[in-house]
């Protein structure tokens, strides 16, 4: 009975390193800036307020032609839309742990969100 639970084992772990590794998707953070002076970013329908390091792919709405959504933190700083765009635009960034700052560039001081990464 050992026997066949060992070459069981055996061809199961064969057949899964011979096997091509699936792509891994990063996760997807949705954010939305404008049409009003509104910036947010969601993760399944809620605000971000804490992730886990890794890559994840931010999904822009831009609703407005003047604003923009920046993400800045360790090693990042990306204007992920321009003032003058409007539409949508999907960017994959790698987060570092620290403290991150998203943003519209025009209204900075009225117009921000942070998010750390633990």
């Amino acid at each position: 009975m050992r026997l066949i639970c060992a070459l069981a084992a055996a061809g199961a772990v064969a057949l899964l390193a011979t096997s091509p590794a699936a792509p891994i998707t990063p996760p997807k953070l949705f954010g939305t800036v404008g049409p009003g002076f509104t910036i947010t970013l969601k993760q399944n329908g809620r605000a971000v307020k804490t992730l886990k390091p890794g890559s994840y792919t931010f999904v822009i709405s831009d609703k407005a032609s003047i604003h923009n959504f920046v993400v800045e933190g360790p090693g990042v700083e990306r204007d992920i839309t321009t003032p003058s765009f409007t539409g949508t635009k999907t960017v994959t960034i790698r987060l570092r742990k620290g403290k991150y700052k998203f943003y519209c560039r025009p209204h900075e001081s009225s117009m921000f969100g942070f998010f750390t990464v633990t």
